[in-house]
């Protein structure tokens, strides 16, 4: 596979590593109106951005956006991307990763928190009443990129060449080239019953040391470990990454102690399988053990444009009805699970590397 030299520019997926990041998920208002506003607003997206960046260039403000299935049908004169679908939800009534509404999501980082304030302050004040906000996160970076429930977090990030490599889209999917897919999901912690865990056992569930990042060794890591769950390969035993950009939140006064979740990538098939192996496990029964501590609470799925699609799409307005059956070769939603895509990912080796 090759990818076309001169792809349109995408939005800031691999942006800079920020202290500070605003998560906010909407849902789209049905009437006419509403759609156009929404429409109409995409142009503003980048200039709003500069705008507010160039008031502390220092800061590394940047937003990603990007549009859910049903809304993009609603709202655009354009065919589905090819890997655009409705969240697909993994697991057991006990432990599963589920689907909850979200049309628009607006991903803002940057090293301060005013500077996503005031970025989100004027994204919305755009949007007015075309929207309903369902989720809104301000997550912040907790020392040395450590997660909620301690551990680094994001070690094996791919950089440079790799991250475009992993989350740009190429000419697999010639019309939207230079797009991206993101899955969101926020989880809520037991940090009572983790930290009573002895940090042995915690670094068992995660597969890594939890001073040093050091990954442990296969003949110490458990098949359930999180990051043995979570590494995939490719049928001639390829790596493939996804970018994450986590996130710690949080209210103490409310015991409410969350990651949010958020990964990057040319499509979403590595993603679904990451969510796979977790919740229904690999075999099946043998589950990520964080999961016995974390609790997934919503989960969307988005594409996310080129800037220049995302600057002309305010001239997309649907002339008729689009029919929402559009092409989905990810995969088949009755089984859940990923089929054949861009990355050569027909059959994801989900099993885990570390017995």
């Amino acid at each position: 596979m090759t990818d076309t030299p001169s792809s349109p520019a995408p939005q800031p997926v691999y942006g800079a590593v920020t202290n500070n990041a605003f998560f906010i998920v909407a849902t789209l208002r049905d009437d006419a109106q509403s759609l156009a506003q929404v429409r109409a607003w995409c142009a503003d997206v980048a200039g709003l951005a500069r705008a507010v960046g160039k008031r502390v260039p220092a800061g590394h403000l940047s937003c990603v956006v990007g549009f859910g299935a049903t809304a993009w049908d609603r709202l655009f004169g354009l065919p589905r991307p090819a890997g655009l679908h409705p969240f697909r939800e993994f697991g057991s009534s006990t432990r599963r990763a589920i689907a909850t509404p979200g049309d628009l999501l607006i991903h803002i980082r940057a090293e301060r928190t005013d500077l996503c304030f005031e970025l989100a302050t004027q994204l919305l004040g755009r949007l007015e009443d075309a929207i309903d906000v369902v989720d809104e996160v301000q997550g912040f970076r907790q020392f040395d990129h450590r997660s909620m429930v301690g551990f680094v977090d994001g070690t094996e990030n791919p950089e440079g060449d790799e991250a475009v490599r992993f989350t740009v889209i190429g000419d697999e999917d010639p019309d939207y080239t230079g797009g991206s897919y993101v899955l969101v999901q926020k989880y809520l912690h037991d940090m009572k019953g983790w930290n009573a865990l002895p940090v042995e056992t915690q670094e068992r569930i995660i597969g890594r040391t939890k001073l040093s990042d050091i990954e442990l060794d296969d003949d110490t890591k458990p098949s359930w470990a999180h990051n043995a769950l979570t590494v995939l390969e490719d049928d001639d035993g390829n790596e493939i990454k996804i970018l994450r950009d986590n996130m710690p939140f949080g209210r103490p006064g409310h015991g409410e102690f969350g990651t949010y979740f958020i990964g990057y990538a040319r499509s979403p098939a590595p993603i679904e399988q990451m969510l796979e192996n977790m919740f229904v496990g690999v075999p099946p029964g043998n589950y990520d053990r964080l999961l016995d501590f974390s609790q997934a609470v919503t989960g969307s799925l988005f594409f996310i444009p080129s800037l220049p699609l995302l600057d002309t799409l305010s001239e997309q307005a649907p002339d008729t009805l689009q029919d929402t059956n559009t092409h989905d070769p990810v995969a088949d939603t009755s089984s859940g699970k990923p089929g054949s895509g861009p990355l050569n990912i027909g059959s994801l080796k989900g099993a885990p590397r570390h017995e």
